[in-house]
């Protein structure tokens, strides 16, 4: 899958994508997340550019506890905020979710606050990924 296991994790799920798109936003708000930023690509690119695609969606997800702590540890830490999910359209039956994986911003950043806020940030991230069912 690309560059994806440097960037997050991924899971294939067996339904529709907007019944997927409600799934992974419940789970999301189960950990603590909002939808802060939601872009439809598929809408975005029909209307810019008149291409079809399937249906494509960034989930800007915000935790505002673990987002005040980031950026009170490194104020350039939001050039990295929300955590981005994707929700794309595989086929008929299957939908992909894909999870940033916050690490990066460690990786990023010589703050050593981040280590904490990104160990919560994707701790509550994998839950949420792991209640998504087909």
């Amino acid at each position: 899958m690309g560059g994806m296991a440097s960037l997050g994790s991924a899971i294939t799920l067996e339904s529709d994508f907007d019944t997927t798109l409600t799934q992974v936003t419940d789970a999301l708000a189960e950990q603590g997340f909002g939808i802060i930023t939601e872009i439809d690509v598929q809408a975005t690119m029909k209307n810019k550019l008149d291409v079809d695609r399937p249906p494509y969606r960034i989930l800007g997800a915000c935790n505002p506890v673990l987002a005040n702590s980031a950026i009170n540890s490194d104020p350039s830490i939001g050039l990295l905020l929300p955590c981005n999910v994707v929700v794309r359209y595989e086929d008929d039956q299957h939908t992909v979710v894909e999870f940033i994986d916050p690490q990066i911003m460690v990786q990023l950043t010589e703050s050593p606050g981040m280590v904490e806020v990104a160990a919560d940030a994707g701790a509550r991230l994998t839950r949420a990924q792991n209640t998504l069912t087909s």
